[in-house]
């Protein structure tokens, strides 16, 4: 039941994995620039002349990211006709589109100069999170619906309840902070991990402060998720789902600390930093579904 609708979506779900990678990707190799100040022409032009490789993952971003939304706007007609009656399936379809929208608008913005700034491209990034995270959460919602799981109800007490909610906030705070390390360049300003330089504790100059105020919030959500999670695996014992929920969450956090620390070993090696916006990405998708089951809980 729903095969294609649930084709759609996860081929619409991959889709915006690879726009918020590539988005990494043209900050990590500084290809923002690479089709100039022109959009959605590059250089001016619909194919330009030369093709060097900042122009070239310049324009597979976008090229991903006019594809994703053309698959948004499949999605949610299709999920509109077929779950529109299901209480989330309506929100989580306005939410995808019109923050593909903001994206695209903000990216655009960026390059022809309209708005500038590390903390307006890193903002870029973190829209585009919550727009992966609608379309995550909306695929989810399509298996549940095709397995007659929507309707089910969990209980949660106030205190996970509360630290979910808060703990989701707080981690989009660090993913911010994360893109402002790319968009400001200290990505190496550390050289050291977890401190700074050899023999230093505290940050000597901007660059270093950005990274290592990156670094400290990232401790502080190990710490927050770790405890979490004890106290899920003694108070949840009974609920699987909410389990590996936990988890799952906290093993992409784990991942993300290790690539993040090996990104300053390996003097920021491309494929570990693609990993390291891979996993928060999912991070993010995987606590956003568990606030879409405390909506449903039983008190």
């Amino acid at each position: 039941m729903y095969r294609n609708l649930k084709i759609v979506a996860i081929i619409t779900t991959l889709i915006m994995v690879f726009v918020q990678i590539g988005g990494a990707l043209v900050t990590k190799t500084g290809s923002e620039d690479g089709c100039g100040e022109t959009w959605p022409l590059c250089h001016g032009e619909l194919i330009p002349k030369d093709w060097p490789l900042d122009t070239i993952i310049e324009l597979a971003h976008r090229g991903v990211s006019g594809v994703a939304i053309i698959f948004l706007l499949v999605l949610g007609y299709m999920a509109w006709k077929q779950i529109g009656h299901v209480r989330e399936a309506k929100f989580l379809i306005y939410l995808s589109l019109s923050f593909i929208l903001i994206q695209s608008l903000i990216g655009a913005a960026a390059v022809i100069g309209i708005w500038e700034g590390d903390f307006v491209l890193a903002a870029h990034f973190g829209i585009s999170l919550i727009c992966f995270a609608a379309v995550f959460l909306l695929t989810l919602l399509i298996f549940e619906v095709s397995h007659g799981q929507h309707e089910r109800k969990i209980y949660v007490s106030p205190f996970l309840r509360y630290n979910t909610i808060l703990i989701t906030i707080y981690i989009y705070i660090v993913i911010y902070s994360g893109a402002l390390v790319r968009h400001t360049d200290s990505s190496l300003a550390c050289t050291e991990w977890p401190h700074c330089m050899p023999g230093e504790i505290m940050p000597e100059n901007f660059y270093q402060s950005v990274q290592m105020g990156h670094r400290f919030l990232v401790g502080i959500l190990a710490i927050w998720m770790l405890l979490i999670l004890i106290h899920v695996l003694r108070k949840y014992s009974d609920s699987p789902l909410i389990k590996k929920c936990w988890i799952t969450a906290f093993v992409l956090l784990i991942l993300q600390v290790i690539t993040g620390m090996l990104s300053v070993f390996t003097m920021v090696n491309i494929f570990i930093a693609l990993f390291h916006a891979l996993f928060i990405t999912l991070l993010f998708g995987v606590l956003c579904y568990f606030i879409m089951l405390l909506s449903r809980n039983k008190d």
